[in-house]
């Protein structure tokens, strides 16, 4: 499978052997229009905060610096122990700034033109049944094509995260390779919070590979340790999770692309 362009989310949503899938997409629009939108967003979109050669010792300063404490880091340390990936050591013993420390400008996108169509189909593997299984995303027909769907909804949540489910509704949810193109995380984590049941799982994965332009500023300004502690930040802020975990399951370290995960529960008593 390839994808051309990214979907802004994808994620899946499990309901007590149901799941969620969502695809977001419309036809690639012309060089032009796509020339004119950078152009738009370069005029109109608020200038990006740039963190370039980031790592834990300077994420550590800026969180102090945000959160106005001297005294208190936001990140773990990034030195690896020996054989452990440090992504998957940076939110142990975090201790988070009083406020969220990002601001509007780290969640700009260069590009906020519509998504085009791209060929995946499904992230869950082929024959995967659940009693109930829900994909949402912004292309009808590529959610049509999902053979493992009961059910879609179309919908962008980066123009409204407000998720359309009843409270204490689904057992797991998943994102694949999206979260760096959510523009209102929180406002997603907490509706993720609302709607899933308590102790319910929420799995958020990525790898070091995004379409730039689609991506948050704070994303494209850092790396993979940091990727782990942003998506760690969002089920901070949001409430009513557990402490979050960071896993690498990259297959073969080094030799091929990474790819992890950053999952929570909510709290059984939220």
């Amino acid at each position: 499978m390839a994808s051309t362009v990214p979907a802004p989310l994808l994620f899946g949503l499990r309901v007590r052997g149901t799941l969620v899938q969502p695809l977001l997409h419309r036809p690639l629009p012309p060089p032009s229009a796509l020339r004119a939108a950078g152009r738009r967003s370069s005029q109109e979109a608020p200038p990006r905060r740039l963190f370039l050669g980031l790592g834990a010792a300077f994420l550590d300063q800026f969180a102090r610096m945000a959160s106005g404490s001297g005294g208190h880091s936001f990140t773990a340390s990034a030195r690896p122990e020996q054989g452990v990936s440090p992504v998957e050591q940076v939110l142990k013993n975090v201790e988070w700034p009083e406020k969220f420390p990002f601001k509007d400008e780290d969640f700009a996108r260069f590009d906020e033109y519509s998504p085009a169509t791209h060929l995946l189909v499904s992230h869950y593997p082929a024959g995967y049944r659940q009693d109930r299984i829900v994909g949402m995303g912004m292309n009808e027909e590529e959610l049509k094509r999902n053979p493992v769907l009961t059910e879609y909804i179309v919908q962008d949540l980066n123009v409204n995260p407000k998720l359309p489910f009843d409270d204490n509704t689904f057992d797991v949810i998943t994102n694949v390779v999206s979260v760096d193109y959510l523009t209102k995380p929180i406002e997603v984590f907490k509706e993720m919070q609302r709607i899933l049941k308590p102790g319910g799982l929420a799995i958020m994965s990525f790898s070091n590979r995004c379409f730039w332009t689609k991506a948050i500023s704070i994303w494209t300004s850092t790396g993979d340790v940091d990727h782990a502690w942003i998506v760690g930040s969002y089920f901070h802020y949001a409430g009513g999770f557990e402490p979050p975990v960071a896993v690498d399951i990259s297959p073969n370290p080094g030799r091929s692309d990474p790819m992890y995960v950053v999952y929570s529960r909510k709290l059984k008593t939220a």
